[in-house]
C-alpha cells in the first residue's frame, strides 16, 4: 500500500514538533544535572570541619571524648581498652613528681641542718624542717626511703609506655606523657600482634600488663606514699604540683591494679594526654534535623605545635576554643615566665585576627570551672598572679566574669569578621551539663553555616 504524501502543513509542522520534543529532553537533561549537583553540593556541605584550639593542657582532648561520648558512643566501647597504658601511665608520672620532689625536699633539708654556720631561723628554710621536729623527720626519710625502694620497678615502666604511645615520635627531652596522633592504632596494632605471635606473648609481655602487674604488686605502697602526712603537706603548701587526674587515679589504685582491668568513663573522661600532631575525630551528628559528618581536629597546644594549626584553617567550618579559667596561677612549661591566662589570650587574638578563620564560626568555652572554684574555696588569691585584678572579690562570680569580660574584648577588638560569639563557662568532667552545652554549640554551629551556604 502506498504512503500518503505528507501535506504542506505537515512538513511545516514536522520541525516544530522535533524542536519541542528536543526541547523538552534537553530540559529533563538540565534538571537531573541540576539535580545531581544539588545532591553533590548538599552531599559536600553536610561536612562540617570543627577546630579544637587551645594551649596544652586546656580540655581539648577531653572535649573531643565527650563529643564521642554523646554522638558516638559505640566507638568509645570499642576503644575503652586501648586507654588503659594511658591510665597507667598517669598513675606512674604522678608517682615519679612525688619521688622527685620528696628526695628534692629531704636533700635541702639535710644540707640546712647539716651547714655549721645555720641559725635557728635559717634552718628553717625547709618547709618541712620549719615545723616538724628533726625526730620525726629522720622516721619520714626512712619511711618514705623504704616505700621509694618499692615502688623503682614501677616507675621504671614509665619510659617503656610512653615510648609505645608516640611511636618512635620524637618528644621533648625529659619529657613523657605525650601520645602521637593516632596512638589507638598504635596500641590496636601492639594488642593484635601479641596475639598472633606466640613468641611476642610468651618473651615479651604488652607493657601496659607489665605495668598492672607491677602496680598490683605495690599497690598497698602507693596508698601509703599517697597518704604520707609528708606528701600531704607538700601538696597543701605547692611543693608538689600534681596533674589534675593524679589525684584522681591515686584513690583508685586498688580497682586499677588487677589484670582485667577496663577504663570507665570516668577514668576516659580524667586521663590527661598531650597530643603530638593532629588527631581528626569522625563523628555522624544529627541537628535540627540535619545529619552532617563533623570533623573534629584536636590539635597539639604546646608552644612547639601551634605552626601546625595553620594548615587546618583555610576551611573551618567552626573553631572551638578552650580556656583553662583555672589557670590563673600556673605557669607554661615550655615558659615559666608566661602566665597561663596571659597565653591564653594571646592565642584567642591570634585566632580572633586570622584571615584564614574570617568565615569561621566562633565558640569560645571558658573551661575547668570546677577547678577555679577549688581554688579560690581554698585561699588562693587571683591578684597575687594577676596584678589588674586588683582588689575585686576572691569570688568565683566576680573572678570567672572578670576572666570572661577579657576574652570578650580581645574579640570585640581584634575579631576580623565582625562575628557574633558563643560563650560557655564549662566543666569537661561534668558529663549532663556538657551534654547540654554540645547540644546548644552543635546548633548554633549548623544553624549559622546552613544560613551562610543559603540552606536555611
Amino acid at each position: 500500500m502506498a504512503r500518503r504524501p505528507r501535506s504542506e502543513q505537515e512538513l511545516f509542522n514536522a520541525p516544530v514538533q522535533h524542536s519541542a520534543e528536543a526541547e523538552k529532553v534537553s530540559k529533563q537533561i538540565d534538571e537531573e544535572l541540576s539535580k545531581e549537583a544539588d545532591r553533590i553540593r548538599r552531599r559536600k556541605i553536610r561536612e562540617v570541619k570543627v577546630m579544637l584550639l587551645g594551649q596544652a593542657e586546656s580540655g581539648k582532648s577531653t572535649l573531643q571524648k565527650q563529643f564521642q561520648l554523646h554522638y558516638a558512643a559505640k566507638t568509645l566501647e570499642r576503644e575503652r581498652p586501648t586507654w588503659r597504658p594511658i591510665v597507667l601511665l598517669n598513675i606512674i608520672q604522678a608517682l615519679r613528681t612525688i619521688l622527685e620532689e620528696l628526695e628534692f625536699e629531704f636533700s635541702h633539708t639535710q644540707t640546712s641542718s647539716s651547714s655549721n654556720d645555720v641559725s635557728p631561723s635559717s634552718s628553717s628554710s625547709s618547709l618541712l624542717g620549719s615545723s616538724i621536729s628533726e625526730l620525726q623527720l629522720a622516721k619520714w626519710k626512712v619511711d618514705l626511703s623504704h616505700v621509694r625502694t618499692k615502688l623503682v620497678p614501677l616507675t621504671a615502666i614509665e619510659e617503656s609506655l610512653s615510648s609505645d604511645l608516640v611511636g618512635g615520635a620524637m618528644i621533648p627531652r625529659g619529657r613523657s606523657g605525650f601520645v602521637r596522633a593516632g596512638w589507638q592504632s598504635l596500641v590496636s596494632s601492639m594488642r593484635a600482634r601479641a596475639v598472633a605471635d606466640n613468641t611476642y606473648v610468651d618473651h615479651t609481655p604488652e607493657t601496659s600488663q607489665l605495668a598492672i602487674k607491677a602496680l598490683s604488686m605495690v599497690q598497698d605502697d602507693v596508698t601509703r606514699l599517697w597518704n604520707h602526712p609528708a606528701v600531704k603537706k607538700l601538696i597543701k603548701l605547692r611543693k608538689i604540683v600534681l596533674q589534675e587526674s593524679a589525684a584522681y587515679f591515686l584513690n583508685n589504685v586498688s580497682r586499677i591494679a588487677v589484670s582485667n582491668y577496663v577504663p570507665t568513663t570516668e577514668d576516659i573522661l580524667n586521663v590527661r594526654i598531650q597530643t603530638l600532631g593532629v588527631s581528626e575525630h569522625s563523628f555522624e551528628i544529627s541537628v535540627s534535623g540535619q545529619t552532617m559528618n563533623w570533623l573534629l581536629y584536636d590539635v597539639g597546644g604546646a608552644r612547639g605545635q601551634r605552626h601546625a594549626w595553620v594548615s587546618y584553617f583555610d576551611d573551618a567550618t567552626a573553631i572551638i576554643f578552650l580556656a583553662p579559667i583555672s589557670a590563673f596561677d600556673q605557669y607554661l612549661e615550655e615558659d615559666p615566665r608566661t602566665n597561663r591566662i596571659d597565653d591564653s589570650l594571646q592565642l584567642w587574638t591570634m585566632v580572633c585576627s586570622n584571615l584564614l578563620l574570617k568565615k569561621a564560626h566562633l565558640v569560645l568555652m571558658l573551661n575547668k570551672t570546677d577547678l577555679l572554684r577549688e581554688k579560690l574555696i581554698n585561699g588562693i588569691k587571683v591578684r597575687k598572679y594577676i596584678t589588674s585584678y586588683g582588689d575585686r572579690p576572691n569570688t568565683y562570680e566576680e573572678a570567672s566574669e572578670y576572666f570572661r569580660a577579657h576574652f570578650l574584648q580581645v574579640h570585640r577588638r581584634k575579631d576580623v569578621g565582625k562575628r557574633s560569639i558563643y560563650v560557655h563557662f564549662t566543666s569537661m568532667l561534668d558529663v549532663q551539663a556538657t551534654r547540654s552545652i554540645l547540644a546548644v554549640v552543635g546548633e548554633a554551629i549548623v544553624r549559622s553555616y546552613m544560613e551562610s551556604v543559603g540552606l536555611s
